[in-house]
Parts: C-alpha cells; sequence; structure tokens
C-alpha cells in the first residue's frame, strides 16, 4: 500500500470516528483543518520541498 492510501484510509477512519461523536461541520473542520494548519506551519523552504517532492512523484 502506498504512503497516499495510507493517509488516505487513517483519515476515512479518523472521520468516521469523530462523526459518531461531533456534528458534521466539527469533523469537517478537524479532518480538514489538521493538514491545513500542519502545512501552514511549515517554514518557506520546506513548503517549495515540499511542493518539488509532488510534482516528481506526479511525473512533471
Amino acid at each position: 500500500m502506498s504512503k497516499q492510501t495510507k493517509v488516505v484510509v487513517g483519515c476515512v477512519a479518523v472521520g468516521l470516528v469523530l462523526s459518531a461523536w461531533l456534528p458534521l461541520w466539527s469533523v469537517l473542520l478537524v479532518v480538514l483543518g489538521v493538514p491545513a494548519a500542519a502545512y501552514l506551519a511549515l517554514d518557506p523552504a520546506q513548503r517549495r520541498r515540499l511542493r518539488r517532492v509532488r510534482r516528481k512523484e506526479i511525473g512533471r
């Protein structure tokens, strides 16, 4: 299983567990907000490196 597939499966699992206890808006806030906050916490050099790695994986 690829790394991206593991991340997707983990996000779906977290979303299902949270949806059992929390309202939909808070589940979306957690599932979408945590990765966005982590990306914004990176400094500009780390963001450039991350974008460069993603492009290489796509084959550009």
